[in-house]
């Protein structure tokens, strides 16, 4: 079989302005970004509006390998063969990070038959929309520091500024840093440190916001720093949420692009979910809504993350509901959590496999909790053999949900009509009836714990003296009744990630509570998760070239 870049490069796509004109989008509300890629004015969605919300259904998965299961393909997948069968679908994904293209996990724009195009633009800068919010966040931290070089009018306490700066890649090396070395005209010399743009603040923003009049005001409320008498500093003290604003003008529409058979596909922000909220934007999700009848939404990594993150805050900020969900699974996947070896869990025995078991159990237990039963999809493998294939579904009857058996990647929508099909019958169904896991109005403390014993399956929560403070201080605040977004490995369901499986008896480490007063969340952080990922020993950057005729090599 060709790998995925040969197949996107051979593929016949159709002008996107033909795409957007069989969606009904007219000319005037588009803003083609070259042949093949468009954003779409916010004005059209006021156009539709009032236009009849379709289906959502969320798609998300079992606890990965680091390699990925397949959550994107399956989920391009599924809206190509919902089409196949005759049923209107758009797919709404996030927008590929530079960190993991060139990281271990590669692209994110799906892959085999199933992908979305242009693949390269896409996994690359695409529409620049990562690049606008990297420059209006460190916009905010570039005026912070001149602020304190010409007097600090505003006694910013520099041991308690929590902004840092951003950049779109994994690097270790700047992680923590110290800013002003030179001396005095170089501005003050302070401690201070990146995270990668996927688990910006304003990342986050840009992907809750529903107008640009609520942009400003969110971008406006970005907690910077404290001052000497322990008060709150918000980017709307410096003066620039304005000209942040500006700068995200165009990143705010929503883009559209398709599939590799011409699919409709809206990709728009790219918060990761085990760092951030891990979904496209909510304006994607939305416009999608109004022009066809199923909305395909991907959450990032595992049901414990970007699945419970959507129930809790996404659904809340968008008034969005849940019709159905899908959960992703593999046999790799769950050999790895039945003791297969790490490097090449693909390699498991049966028995492996089955030991692998309780961990897609636990997975589907927290998605009936969430009141959105789902349909497994289990994505198949080359090497995946037939035994294999009927220990999952023997497991799925036993479990009492239906189970699909998904070959998209190499059969492009034909391979995901099974699955497809049977999701038209779980919406048809009706039995989702979507319920958060914690009433906003609950304590902090008990919203954690919600999460920590519900979704991970712990048995007890610790708090550092560092995270007590924290909590101290966002009560003295009264910002304790926004949602969580726990920071949180996605490679086991507890806060370790080599605990596999599905583990009992494990107590959960909050080891601090950070505030996102402008995305309206806490950012409850666990275990020794990083906000800014480092390279692989051996990169996909080392993969990626392009020839003299500017033709790219080695994406996936």
């Amino acid at each position: 079989m060709k790998n995925d870049l040969e197949i996107a490069q051979e593929a016949t796509l159709i002008p996107i302005m033909d795409l957007a004109a069989q969606l009904g989008i007219d000319e005037d509300y588009i803003l083609p970004c070259g042949v093949f890629k468009a954003k779409i004015s916010l004005q059209f969605f006021e156009k539709i509006k009032t236009n009849k919300d379709s289906k959502v259904i969320l798609v998300t998965a079992m606890t990965p390998t680091r390699y990925g299961e397949g959550k994107t393909t399956v989920s391009i997948g599924l809206s190509m063969a919902l089409n196949k069968i005759g049923k209107n679908s758009i797919v709404a994904l996030r927008e590929p990070s530079l960190g993991p293209v060139f990281g271990i996990k590669g692209g994110a724009a799906g892959g085999g038959y199933v992908q979305v195009l242009p693949m390269e633009d896409i996994n690359l800068h695409f529409t620049g929309d990562i690049h606008a919010i990297s420059a209006a966040h460190n916009l905010l931290a570039a005026v912070l520091d001149s602020h304190i070089h010409f007097g600090n009018k505003l006694n910013v306490d520099e041991r308690e500024i929590i902004f840092r700066r951003t950049m779109d890649m994994n690097d270790r090396s700047i992680r923590n840093i110290v800013v002003g070395l030179g001396g005095k005209p170089n501005g003050p010399a302070r401690e201070d440190g990146f995270i990668i743009t996927a688990a910006s603040e304003v990342m986050a923003i840009l992907a809750l916001t529903k107008s640009l009049v609520e942009l400003k005001e969110r971008l406006g409320n970005i907690l910077v720093s404290f001052d000497m008498q322990r008060n709150p500093i918000f980017a709307r003290d410096f003066g620039v949420h304005g000209a942040m604003a500006a700068l995200l003008k165009d990143a705010l529409k929503p883009n559209l692009v398709q599939t590799i058979d011409h699919t409709p596909a809206f990709i728009h922000c790219g918060p990761f979910a085990n760092i951030a909220h891990g979904t496209c934007s909510i304006l994607a999700i939305k416009m999608a809504q109004k022009l066809c009848d199923y909305t395909i939404v991907e959450a990032g990594f595992g049901s414990d993350l970007g699945a419970e993150k959507f129930i809790n805050i996404v659904t809340r900020v968008g008034d969005l509901n849940v019709d159905a969900s899908v959960l992703v699974a593999t046999i790799r996947a769950l050999k790895l959590h039945g003791g297969a070896p790490k490097k090449d869990p693909q390699s498991g025995t049966v028995e492996h496999l089955e030991k692998g078991l309780p961990n897609l159990g636990k997975h589907i237990e927290n998605l009936n909790k969430l009141m959105i039963p789902p349909v497994v999809a289990l994505n198949i493998f080359a090497g995946d053999t037939e035994e294999e294939i009927r220990i999952v579904e023997r497991f799925c009857r036993e479990q009492q949900v239906e189970c699909a058996q998904v070959r998209a990647f190499e059969q492009g929508a034909a391979g995901g009509v099974e699955l497809a099909k049977l999701v038209c019958q779980e919406v048809d169904k009706g039995k989702c009836c979507m319920q958060p896991i914690y009433d906003l109005d609950d304590p902090l403390e008990k919203k954690i714990e919600k999460v920590a014993f519900e979704i991970y399956g712990a048995s007890q929560v610790v708090y550092t003296t560092k995270a007590e403070k924290n909590i101290k201080r966002i009560k003295r605040l009264k910002l304790d009744k926004l949602p969580i977004c726990i920071a949180k490995t996605n490679k086991s369901l507890s806060d370790n990630p080599e605990l596999y499986g599905r583990p009992e008896n494990f107590k959960i480490t909050i080891r601090g509570v950070n505030i996102s007063a402008g995305a309206g969340f806490l950012v409850p952080l666990t275990g020794d998760i990083m906000l800014m990922p480092g390279l692989s020993k051996i990169p996909n950057a080392q993969r990626v070239d392009v020839d003299k005729d500017g033709r790219i090599t080695g994406l996936s």
